[in-house]
């Protein structure tokens, strides 16, 4: 499927308004990136959590650089076959990559249906 970088940016900001303001407030540190392709040592990665989750951040966290979430544009359109089906796998993935930042593992979000 085709879509402009700009409407797959958009796309990524409608999924992060779906997140509720009550976890949006308790993010921290974080920044959310839309690139083209992941590394090519894993071309159909969707997204992906960069950083040190919420959960295992202690006393010693200051003066880092920002966790990253980045959202892969490639992989996601060539998995969708029109656009409702990428506006769900991008919430999907978003979710997916914020709940990463929460310090929720793989196998928790396979079970819980966000895998």
């Amino acid at each position: 499927m085709q879509m402009s970088r700009e409407e797959f940016e958009e796309l990524v900001g409608d999924a992060l308004d779906l997140i509720p303001a009550e976890l949006t407030r308790i993010m921290d540190n974080v920044a959310v990136f839309v690139e083209d392709e992941p590394d090519p040592a894993t071309p159909e990665l969707l997204g992906l959590y960069e950083g040190i989750p919420l959960t295992e951040r202690g006393e010693w966290y200051a003066g880092v650089l920002p966790d990253r979430i980045t959202v892969y544009a490639g992989p996601t359109l060539r998995l969708c076959r029109n656009r409702d089906e990428a506006v769900h796998e991008v919430a999907t993935t978003v979710v997916h990559e914020v709940a990463h930042h929460f310090g929720i593992e793989d196998h928790r979000l396979h079970e819980l249906g966000w895998g």
